[in-house]
């Protein structure tokens, strides 16, 4: 039995961008429930594909142009904030207010001590007179210190609002400039994704040939426990997938799909050359290495059947902290010629930490849940995706086993330094066809 690894391609080069935006153009989309398609192709033509890969790069390049400017605006803005901006001029004559009103209440506070030491130094010779003058002296003088610690406070106060005015100015421009960085990140996840599906359809145009759709099977299932939520570098990790034939058919070969996925905190760096994922079974004890994704050697299941496969996940101690994802399906084929798999594949998602973290108490990850494919009720009430989810929206029949077109879109959106995934959302378009594939 020959297999397609389309899918696998697709996601890895999915995961690699920060934000995946679900369609660069409407062709990239079907949201029409699985029924409706299964006889009808809405795979987007080649020709459909180079123009929105053109479009793409062409809102590329002006996301890229406009970041350089306004590059240029805010270090002209923050030049000006040092200089000869008006809220610059404002610092600094404040500035100077206040050191004029500190000079001057330190004139005044040694003038009152010079009255007082002067009405002291009266010997009892001294007329009353005298002594009325030196009394009022002291009354005068204290009295200007007052004004002048009162007038100092009211300059220091300007001073510390012209100079936190300056700042906001600053934090503002700063903010401005971050949203033409932020449109040069989409632009460019618009351009992988678009860019990803083109050359994939580009491929299984080459490679298309005559053949019988596979089918989608819900009966088919692979679940994965002891996943933690939380990975640090330098560890290894023991999990299992259990792959279950509840349906009422025989699959005589059972293939499980295993795509692990990962990138640094600015989610713009592919980290899973410091990942290694490894599996085995009952019927084959040795741990091997998981090639392209996939573990062909899951053997034959009756209808009721299950299996469990062994898994180990090692991050090398020189994996940078990030987030990842586990993409987990099945498919089988038969001797007949029959074929399908999962509708979908589930999407596990878990943090990855530095070398030496303390990750601890960790949860085990859980699939995200699949969405509705309509836009009526149901899933989180609006029928529209949500974020961190995979959905299987078919070119054909769905089933991850067919061969012929495919195209993955998702995103792991990071925010700032915490490890926290603001998104993650996976459509998958595949269809595969069962006979004259690659093995």
């Amino acid at each position: 039995m020959k297999i397609r690894r389309a899918l696998a391609t697709a996601v890895a080069a999915a995961v690699t961008a920060p934000v995946m935006l679900l369609s660069v153009t409407p062709a990239f989309a079907d949201t029409k429930p699985v029924a409706q398609t299964e006889n009808k192709s809405s795979k987007p033509t080649i020709k459909e594909l180079e123009a929105a890969a053109a479009e793409a790069q062409k809102a590329y390049d002006q996301a890229v142009l406009a970041k350089a400017d306004a590059l240029l605006v805010l270090k002209e803005t923050l030049d000006a904030l040092d200089t000869t901006h008006p809220l610059a001029v404002a610092a600094a004559a404040a500035e100077q207010a206040a050191k004029d009103a500190a000079t001057a209440k330190t004139t005044a506070d040694q003038a009152v001590t010079a009255a007082k030491a002067a009405l002291e130094a009266l010997t009892e010779e001294a007329t009353e007179k005298e002594k009325a003058d030196a009394e009022a002296a002291v009354a005068a003088a204290e009295a200007t210190a007052a004004t002048a610690a009162t007038a100092k406070t009211a300059a220091d106060t300007k001073a510390a609002e012209a100079d936190e005015a300056r700042d906001d100015a600053r934090v503002a421009a700063a903010r401005a400039y971050g949203v033409f960085g932020k449109a040069v990140d989409d632009a460019l996840a618009a351009k992988i994704a678009a860019d990803a599906a083109l050359a994939q359809a580009k491929k299984e145009a080459e490679e298309e040939e005559e053949g019988e759709d596979c089918e989608p099977e819900q009966g088919l299932t692979a679940e994965v426990t002891g996943l933690p939520t939380k990975l640090v570098a330098g560890t290894t990790t023991a999990f299992s997938i259990r792959v279950t034939n509840g349906s009422d058919r025989q699959m005589d070969e059972i293939v499980a799909y295993t795509g692990v996925h990962a990138t640094d905190k600015s989610g713009l760096n592919d980290t899973g050359k410091f990942f290694r994922l490894q599996w085995s079974s009952e019927s084959s004890p040795k741990w091997k290495n998981v090639e392209h994704d996939y573990i062909d050697a899951v053997g034959a299941l009756k209808p009721g059947a299950r299996t469990d496969l062994k898994m180990r996940l090692t991050l090398d101690k020189a994996t940078p902290a990030g987030n990842g994802v586990a993409f987990i399906a099945a498919d089988f084929y038969n001797e007949d010629g029959s074929c399908g798999g999962t509708p979908g594949a589930d999407m596990y998602e878990f943090d990855v930490k530095a070398a030496g973290s303390k990750p601890g108490k960790a949860e085990d990850a859980k699939p995200k849940p699949k969405p509705s494919t309509t836009t009526g009720s149901g899933g989180n009430g609006s029928g529209h995706q949500p974020q961190g989810s995979t959905s299987g929206t078919p070119a054909s029949n769905g089933s991850l086993a067919a061969t012929g077109s495919s195209s993955a879109t998702t995103s792991i959106a990071l925010a700032g330094g915490a490890a926290v995934l603001l998104g993650a959302a996976a459509v998958f378009v595949v269809r595969r066809r069962k006979t004259g594939s690659d093995a």
